[in-house]
């Protein structure tokens, strides 16, 4: 996958049924133009739902990074789109972070965008985020069918 790309878009949700209870991210990233390079889902286990939005940026990141190489990646802009409003504001710097369990998250972010050329994070509503939410349900049913008794 490496190569001259200069711009990712990248969806990112995490959900949790309770808060905290069993948790799971959906993630696609996709080149500008709207082509697929990959989608993600992944069950996380007992998270909060804060915890699994950024659990699911932290997870976008660290498999862009996998997929296109340090050195691609190094000039690369991000644009990265999530369904939650304090994930990115907290992200841009507009809120303060007070869940002291979120602080090592944000960290794990902060020092991963220093491997990008540039990244955004921007809020869009749910709707617009229909596939990523797809993914973390997908994950989450399929946990639920596979319970071991």
């Amino acid at each position: 996958m490496k190569g001259n790309f200069q711009k990712l878009v990248i969806y990112t949700d995490g959900g949790a049924r309770g808060n905290p209870g069993p948790a799971a991210i959906g993630v696609v990233i996709q080149y500008e133009e709207g082509k697929i390079v990959k989608k993600y889902s992944e069950f996380l286990g007992r998270r909060t739902n804060n915890e699994a939005e950024y659990e699911a940026v932290i997870f976008a990141l660290k498999k862009a990074k996998q997929l296109f190489g340090k050195d691609s990646t190094k000039k690369m802009n991000i644009e990265l789109y999530t369904d939650s409003e304090l994930i990115t504001k907290q992200l841009n710097g507009e809120y303060k972070i007070e869940d002291e369990k979120l602080c090592p998250l944000f960290l794990k972010i902060w020092n991963l965008k220093i491997d990008f050329g540039s990244i955004a994070f921007a809020f869009i509503p749910r709707a617009k985020n229909k596939e990523a939410d797809r993914l973390v349900n997908q994950a989450l049913d399929a946990k639920k069918q596979t319970k071991i008794f």
